[in-house]
């Protein structure tokens, strides 16, 4: 099976995952999934994996087989696990759950070599792009930075008492990290390098950006510069687009028919994909704000889509 350019996957509440051709629209590969709901899919940097981040498991799948079956399972969460993502140079991969661990998988031997405890259930895991921190957030409004270096919590941030930390991000350039809430807030704050490693947060900006829940937030890659933008994920049906010079609204994606829950940026951050309660996931293009692709087959709810259409990075 010829390896796709562009590796395109969604999945859903029907217990499936779909790998789609992204100008066509068309799903070509479907794999059964039924142990559990898919939380999040994470494409590895090599763009030959796919993970799947279930109850209580994380499933590794070969992008370019048809095998329905995984390659490797990670198994030590005991409840679901909300966010995955991997090192760039791919050797080890993350995840956070909502059994309030935030972990460190050897990606070959499946077996957790790192736990940090958040003391509450996790929502979502990012990697600093120093490739040395993580910062997580959970359910009671908790930001933690982890020093992989130090192995320990170096930094813990609280924006909002009791409001649930439903999304983080992280600019590429490790200059900025937004936190978005239950409440439709983003907190963003300026990352400042001390003299030592750690990374201290300055205020920066408090953005009320919806009436109902943020789901995801994401700020736009390396290859859209100098323009940067910031998306957010609304249980109000909408996609907003916001420019990170100020914080103006650029424009607002409309044309979901629920909530939207998920939304990857494209390698140059000319589309976003997003995937949506309403069954079924759009391609989107930034300069106008329309949609140009649906992608349809999931029966239920798409609450997680993953996209990888840059160059890989060989695994060192």
């Amino acid at each position: 099976m010829a390896q796709p350019s562009v590796i395109l996957a969604t999945a859903s509440y029907d217990h499936t995952i779909r790998f789609w051709e992204a100008k066509s629209g068309r799903c070509y590969r479907t794999i059964q999934y039924p142990d559990s709901q898919v939380n999040r899919l994470e494409i590895t940097p090599d763009k030959r994996f796919l993970a799947a981040a279930g109850n209580s498991h994380i499933r590794l799948f070969d992008v370019n087989s048809n095998s329905p079956q995984p390659v490797i399972s990670y198994d030590s969460h005991t409840s679901n696990v909300m966010a995955v993502g991997f090192h760039c140079d791919g050797n080890w991969m993350y995840s956070g759950s909502e059994d309030g661990t935030v972990r460190i998988w050897d990606l070959r031997t499946a077996t957790c070599q790192r736990e940090y405890e958040s003391r509450a259930a996790v929502n979502t895991v990012v990697l600093h792009p120093n490739q040395k921190e993580l910062i997580s957030g959970d359910q009671n409004g908790n930001i933690r930075v982890w020093d992989l270096a130090a192995n320990s919590c170096s930094c813990e941030l609280v924006p909002e008492v009791d409001t649930a930390v439903r999304s983080l991000t992280v600019m590429w350039d490790g200059s900025m990290v937004v936190a978005a809430n239950n409440r439709g807030t983003c907190y963003v704050w300026r990352l400042l390098k001390g003299t030592q490693t750690i990374t201290s947060f300055e205020p920066l900006h408090k953005l009320q950006a919806h009436d109902g829940y943020i789901l995801k937030c994401l700020l736009s890659p390396e290859f859209c510069d100098p323009n940067r933008y910031l998306a957010t994920a609304s249980s109000d049906h909408t996609v907003k687009i916001w420019n990170v010079d100020g914080f103006k609204l650029e424009r607002t994606l409309v044309g979901h028919q629920r909530w939207v829950w998920d939304c990857v940026f494209s390698v140059d951050g000319a589309y976003l994909i997003t995937a949506s309660s309403d069954t079924t996931a759009r391609l989107w293009t930034m300069s106008t704000g329309e949609a140009i692709r649906v992608y349809q087959g999931h029966h239920k709810a798409t609450v997680c889509c993953a996209l990888h259409d840059g160059a890989e990075s060989a695994p060192s």
